[in-house]
């Protein structure tokens, strides 16, 4: 079912973490908003949905999710989705995301982001899921794309061109990883500029910002150090190519003190004015 466009929105914040919560509560942040992890507060009660809830009076909420398995080949949780819809309807959140993988199958969760082949097959799982999820939602998606450490063979069609064949199937919309492109660019050697030209840019949304380690044979998207500088000259040709975008600095481990990220937010901001600039001059 096609759904409306989600209301393009441009602002600059970072992943709400515990450790961050006080901050957040004692006096105003210079951010636009902040993004939460939905499963953390799929809750009854308790002081992380007073938490929320007080944030959420002072700056407007994404909720972003690890375990809609919407590349679930038996199919999405259906009661996973309506305690998700719930959280929706007292949060009222800019929007809602996920990844674009699977975590499970038979009712098992491996708590991990699974890579889908790039297929004919694996996009029509995905599309029926998407739209059944939006269904229960009643709004539109955003789908991340994730860092990836195999391919498979035989591939039908490259991750961009997936990506633009979803969204262009289901109405659903793009949360861009600029960390996870340069991710699976490095391990896969494939070449950014043409991902850059397959992407569906007007469907992008929200952008992630963050660092990642080097593994043994390949990088490993651990989310848990600064945004290097090749993942800010990614987002540098990104903002080329983008409109009005949500772009958050994202730290899942090693949760630095809040100014150390606020001063990224600040950098993430003067890249995207300064590109914006250049877009404007360009256009004149």
């Amino acid at each position: 079912m096609q759904r409306d466009a989600i209301t393009p929105f441009q602002g600059f914040g970072i992943g709400l973490r515990p450790p961050h919560y006080d901050a957040f509560l004692a006096a105003p942040q210079p951010v636009d908003f902040v993004e939460v992890i939905s499963e953390n507060f799929m809750v009854d009660g308790g002081r992380p949905l007073d938490v929320l809830a007080r944030v959420r009076g002072q700056y407007p909420v994404a909720l972003h999710g690890v375990s809609l398995n919407i590349g679930a080949v038996d199919g999405i949780d259906v009661g996973y989705v309506r305690r998700l819809r719930q959280l929706v309807d007292r949060v009222d959140p800019l929007w809602v995301s996920d990844h674009l993988c699977w975590t499970g199958v038979d009712g098992f969760n491996s708590h991990d982001l699974l890579p889908l082949p790039y297929s004919e097959e694996a996009l029509a799982v995905v599309c029926t899921n998407i739209d059944r999820v939006q269904d229960i939602l009643g709004r539109a998606l955003l789908l991340e794309n994730p860092s990836t450490y195999i391919a498979f063979p035989g591939m039908a069609m490259t991750e961009a061109a997936f990506l633009s064949a979803m969204c262009q199937a289901t109405g659903c919309h793009l949360l861009l990883d600029v960390n996870n492109i340069y991710v699976s660019a490095i391990n896969h050697g494939f070449d950014t500029a043409q991902w850059f030209v397959d992407l569906p840019w007007e469907r992008v949304r929200q952008v992630h910002l963050a660092g990642h380690s080097q593994g043994e044979h390949m990088l490993i998207d651990t989310h848990d150090a600064p945004v290097p500088a090749a993942v800010w000259d990614l987002y540098a040709r990104a903002c080329e190519y983008m409109g009005d975008v949500a772009t958050m600095i994202e730290r899942d481990d090693h949760i630095p003190p809040l100014p150390e990220l606020l001063a990224e937010v600040a950098a993430a901001r003067t890249i995207a004015g300064g590109t914006a600039c250049h877009r404007s001059t360009r256009a004149a």
